[in-house]
């Protein structure tokens, strides 16, 4: 038995169909959500500084990206809005004219197959670019307030829904919001939409690219006061149990690739699907990189994606759906 187990890993490395056949963690197009930025206007296709190879497009312009991707194989996209109008209460967010609504219901007609989920949060939409609306306080400081914000974040779900989002994702943070949304979509008989929920965001210093591109950066102060702190891990276990108790049918952890631990413990204690957001901060340090020569950018997107989701999660939305869905 001398070299047995020494050379076992070493028989089970070398054949390249054995090493296929091992593989524990696969990628599939079908696991991948795209996010895409739709703005007002026609014929819009601005690419965002801060994220090479990512743009605003108008709703025409989104309509074309959509069609190439469910091409390459892709199933599911998750669409942000970037209106023209801006207001205290976020108001264009209910709008059933708006950019996201109009897309929403485009791609359900052409590509009925493609799974359309929404943001839905106020901070692209508010002229403060908070996540609600907002208390002032004489002194000057200001804070979110919850309550208000719930009935908000109910008006924007009711028209993605009406529109034809298929799954609508709250993401602004405020206690209470899965209940909110699911309680108004029941009530106007919308009971087999579902909730993505946004239910462990941590107020993450990887967001600065997505707030450029969705022109969403607070005015003033910041999120620290709903957003989650990544020094609390434990906490994310309290927000993910809210959520399953107030009816969200997927739950999310968001950013993927820096809480790969919490990803793995959300997935051991929930039963509930669980999707994983590779954030703007994280495209951006990996195009960055492989830019300058410095990384491989196919190797490192497979490697980290696959790291993503042998962590646990079974979907995963990535700003490289696009080179996967070409690359797997």
């Amino acid at each position: 038995m001398t070299g047995y187990p020494e050379r076992r890993l070493r028989r089970l490395r070398g054949s390249a169909t054995l090493r296929e056949m091992l593989a524990g963690v696969r990628l599939r197009r079908e696991e991948l959500i795209a996010p895409l930025f739709v703005c007002e206007g026609g014929n819009v296709r601005r690419e965002i500084p801060s994220m090479p190879g990512q743009f605003q497009l108008s709703d025409d312009a989104a309509m074309d990206a959509v069609r190439r991707w469910a091409d390459k194989g892709l199933r599911a996209v998750l669409l942000f809005g970037i209106p023209d109008r801006k207001d205290e209460e976020g108001s264009s967010a209910w709008d059933d004219g708006a950019a996201v609504q109009r897309l929403a219901a485009q791609v359900k007609r052409a590509l009925p197959q493609m799974l359309v989920i929404t943001d839905v949060c106020l901070c692209e939409y508010t002229s403060h670019g908070h996540c609600g609306t907002v208390m002032r306080r004489p002194d000057g400081s200001a804070d979110v307030d919850n309550d208000a914000t719930l009935q908000s974040l109910a008006k924007a779900a009711l028209s993605h829904a009406r529109a034809g989002a298929d799954i609508v994702a709250p993401s602004a943070m405020m206690d209470g919001q899965v209940r909110a949304i699911r309680e108004a979509l029941d009530a106007a008989g919308f009971h087999d939409t579902g909730i993505m929920s946004y239910a462990v965001k941590f107020a993450s210093s990887l967001y600065g690219p997505f707030r450029e591109a969705a022109q969403s950066a607070p005015g003033c102060g910041d999120r620290r006061s709903y957003q989650m702190d990544y020094r609390a891990p434990r906490q994310a276990m309290l927000e993910a149990a809210a959520d399953v108790d107030e009816g969200a049918d997927i739950l999310m952890v968001k950013p993927a690739g820096a809480y790969l631990d919490v990803i793995a413990e959300v997935r051991r204690r929930f039963d509930l699907p669980l999707a994983a957001y590779h954030v703007s901060g994280e495209y951006s340090c990996i195009m960055a990189a492989a830019r300058n020569g410095w990384i491989d950018l196919r190797a490192v997107v497979l490697e980290t994606t696959s790291a993503v989701k042998r962590a646990g999660a079974d979907l995963v939305i990535t700003y490289f759906a696009e080179s996967l869905a070409e690359w797997l």
